[in-house]
């Protein structure tokens, strides 16, 4: 099984040629960190990381109401890929009634960093854009 979604195909080789392109793995060419973005920009999937991040782990119904908007089918699609990703952890108790419990894998916490950084653009493009009150309007 694949830890990337089937989505994410190898980038074509870059090559001047048809024997050295065919000589060579399409992977020597394939930009790493694209593969890593194809990844986390699957619909839902930074949303479902950052509450995981957040909150900490939550069962299937928690994740649910806290990512609003979110169809069961598209949350158990997106946490099957994370966790074949290795980027979630689901952890399965044989109990009356059976518990799921979802949790950032040591994979997912090693993006830390990388959407601590994105967070910070985030929020001063947010700030750039939006319009500042004049400061005629702040004084009334």
């Amino acid at each position: 099984m694949s830890a990337m979604p089937d989505s994410v195909a190898p980038l074509p080789a870059k090559s001047t040629t048809a024997k050295s392109a065919a000589a060579l793995p399409d992977t020597k060419f394939a930009c790493p960190v694209d593969a890593v973005l194809r990844l986390l920009m699957g619909p839902w999937t930074t949303y479902i990381l950052y509450v995981l991040r957040n909150q900490g782990p939550r069962r299937f119904g928690e994740l649910k109401r806290e990512i609003n908007g979110i169809s069961a089918k598209v949350l158990t699609e997106r946490l099957r890929m994370l966790e074949e990703a290795r980027l979630v952890h689901r952890d399965y108790r044989a109990t009356i009634p059976p518990q799921v419990t979802y949790s950032l894998a040591p994979r997912g916490e090693e993006l830390n960093p990388m959407l601590d950084m994105l967070h910070d653009v985030a929020l001063r493009w947010r700030r750039e854009d939006t319009p500042q009150s004049a400061p005629h309007q702040a004084a009334e």
